[in-house]
């Protein structure tokens, strides 16, 4: 007996006029991209917000809610329900700063630690997958590019060799 495949309707294209615009392409592929990150980090049982304030957190220059909020441009009750989950899974771990009683101070636990290895290979991956068409010299170019935008129209991005603007 033959079994015959069903044929899938072909996917409309974008309309030649957008695909000419680099914002909008820019625009997709970032929908693209958090999409796709979004589905591999709920699997983990962490978001790619959960993993930058792990990242501010390892870095260790950070250690007040404020200053995490701020360093990632977070809203600060967004960030508190972000530490609250962190902290129910052993991630975090808040106290209150002895020299301020009005702030807590955060910090990694060694369980947040091993998380944040994780999830770094994660992204890691997501990164070439998602690149995986580009050789390394066009990945390189293409993140210089991405990177002057960036620190035109993101503060945040700065790479604190120039001054901000």
């Amino acid at each position: 007996m033959n079994v015959i495949a069903p044929i899938r309707p072909l996917r409309p294209r974008f309309p030649a006029e957008l695909v000419k615009s680099t914002t909008f392409l820019l625009k997709r592929l970032g929908f693209t991209a958090k999409d796709s990150a979004m589905e591999a980090y709920e699997r983990t049982g962490l978001s790619p917000y959960h993993h930058a304030v792990l990242v501010v957190l390892d870095e260790g220059s950070r250690d007040t809610q404020g200053s995490i909020a701020d360093a990632l441009g977070y809203d600060r009750g967004q960030l508190v329900g972000l530490l609250d989950e962190l902290e129910e899974q052993r991630l975090v771990e808040r106290r209150r700063d002895p020299k301020d009683r009005r702030r807590h101070t955060v910090r990694l636990t060694a369980e947040g630690k091993r998380a944040l290895a994780k999830l770094r290979t994660l992204s890691g991956k997501l990164e070439n997958e998602f690149l995986a068409p580009l050789d390394e010299r066009e990945r390189k170019q293409l993140h210089e590019l991405l990177l002057r935008l960036a620190e035109h129209h993101l503060p945040h991005c700065s790479r604190g060799d120039k001054p901000v603007a």
